[in-house]
């Protein structure tokens, strides 16, 4: 087999996991909660992808630094008490089995908590696909390169043998950062304008589309 890259590395939600209107929702919900008002749908999609508190400071940039606990402590509330409704997108599992069967390494970066992601690797039962996990907790934000960087150093992976994919133009501007190629999926937070202005390799308009491009590529037709 003809392998484009050695290392995918996939954000969670938005990518993986079809969680966007759920994140948006617990922005609005947590904002009321605190007579704040809400941000356009708009606002609250870009962030998906971000750090907590870089969200909030695009969200609420007047907001006293002492508010951000209970923010984020409402953020997470309304979040958690619906998220055993989410759902990864269809076809995810076929597209990491795929992956791992044709010996891809594979990992996420994402800008979740810790917490979060380990909870939701655990409630689809998808660990075990990934071989190093990185999140906003750990490393600076998005788009910062800090997570690519040290899954590649822990890895062992060169930078041109790795393509990261995510929804959002955060995770692209990530993957330049990082000297690594990047792709985009357009059916999560950001709209497909901006993730093509991002200059990834390929936008994928499904989880389908993405597995099929990774068959091509296997074989020399990407």
């Amino acid at each position: 087999m003809n392998q484009p890259f050695d290392l995918v590395v996939f954000d969670w939600d938005g990518t993986l996991m079809d969680s966007a209107a759920a994140i948006v929702l617990a922005i609005k919900s947590a904002c009321h909660d605190l007579g704040m008002p809400p941000p356009t749908d708009e606002a609250a999609r870009h962030v998906i992808g971000l750090g907590l508190l870089e969200a909030l400071q695009y969200l609420a940039p007047d907001m006293p630094a002492s508010s951000y606990p209970q923010m984020a402590e409402r953020y997470r509330y309304h979040y958690f008490s619906g998220s055993d409704d989410i759902v990864l997108f269809a076809g995810v599992e076929g597209l990491l089995d795929g992956l791992r069967s044709a010996d891809f390494m594979l990992a996420v970066a994402t800008g979740k908590t810790r917490v979060g992601l380990e909870r939701a690797l655990d409630h689809f039962m998808l660990r075990d696909y990934f071989a190093a996990t990185r999140t906003a907790g750990e490393c600076p934000s998005k788009p910062h390169p800090a997570m690519l960087l040290e899954l590649m150093e822990e890895l062992s992976v060169a930078s041109d043998r790795v393509v990261m994919i995510g929804d959002t133009t955060h995770d692209l501007h990530m993957a330049t950062n990082a000297g690594c190629a990047g792709i985009g999926v357009t059916y999560g937070a950001h709209p497909k304008s901006a993730l093509i202005a991002a200059n990834p390799i390929f936008c994928a308009d499904s989880v389908r589309e993405l597995a099929d491009w990774f068959a091509q590529a296997i074989q020399g037709k990407a």
